[in-house]
């Protein structure tokens, strides 16, 4: 047996579940927000064009409009100024799209402390116990911030500003020049913390993984469903051409 018609055999079966880590996309999806002297991405919004009517009495469609950083989706390197050389959406190479993926879970430490930043020292600890990231693959930070579904419990925003967990400015930096990883997965509206505004340098995950080559999942859910080890990510950005990212679907294979 080839090892497609094995894939779709255990598809088939249910020895291998796919699982949706895809946050609806609609009118009420959260969005990044910035500071009011900055461009603003746009909320998703539908805009009929027939529905079983005189404009078009056998069908029925939309025009959408969105940014491309709204909902779950896929940040290639031309978003930041530190990979603004690099790869567009439309060049990062298909083999990116499937990849493995490792999920570190700190929902404990998030649930006491919403700004918490995972360290060097929790990846090294991970490791340790569950053996070295894949080469070319994603790290999941599982954190629980995926059931927080409205504008205000997404940004969270206090009296220092928006909160939310992340990764340490040293942390992303490790991510980015020493570890095998292609780049990582969150559950919040953006890869950085929320205070990352203030960290040296400001959003770290954007500007070393990005600056690197390597790329960013955000606003993920799900994650609770996969095991720590063993999941096959696929995720599917539009070839949107030059453009920073793309509102996408994204998957997982995973052994039962």
């Amino acid at each position: 047996m080839s090892v497609l018609t094995a894939l779709t055999a255990a598809l088939s079966s249910g020895s291998i579940e796919v699982v949706d880590l895809t946050s609806p996309l609609s009118h009420e999806t959260p969005i990044l927000e910035l500071p009011p002297e900055f461009g603003q991405t746009q909320r998703f919004t539908l805009e009929e064009i027939s529905r079983y009517d005189d404009r078009g009495p056998a069908w029925y469609w939309n025009n959408f409009r969105t940014g491309e950083h709204t909902g779950t989706h896929f940040d290639a390197p031309n978003h930041w100024v530190s990979g603004k050389d690099l790869a567009d959406i439309d060049s990062v190479p298909v083999s990116a799209l499937v990849a493995p993926a490792v999920v570190l879970d700190v929902t404990d430490e998030v649930a006491s402390n919403a700004d918490f930043l995972i360290e060097v020292e929790h990846l090294e600890a991970f490791q340790a116990e569950h053996g070295a990231f894949p080469a070319g693959g994603w790290l999941l930070c599982r954190t629980g911030w995926s059931a927080r579904t409205t504008q205000q419990e997404m940004i969270n925003n206090t009296e220092t500003g928006p909160t939310s967990p992340g990764m340490s400015a040293e942390c992303a930096r490790w991510v980015a020049e020493e570890s095998p990883l292609q780049g990582i997965g969150v559950e919040t509206v953006g890869t950085d913390a929320g205070a990352a505004h203030s960290f040296d340098p400001a959003f770290p995950c954007h500007a070393f993984l990005l600056g690197n080559g390597k790329y960013g999942l955000a606003q993920l859910q799900n994650l609770d469903r996969l095991p720590v080890t063993g999941a096959v990510v696929v995720a599917s950005p539009l070839r949107i051409v030059g453009g920073s990212g793309s509102p996408a679907r994204v998957l997982a294979l995973v052994e039962r």
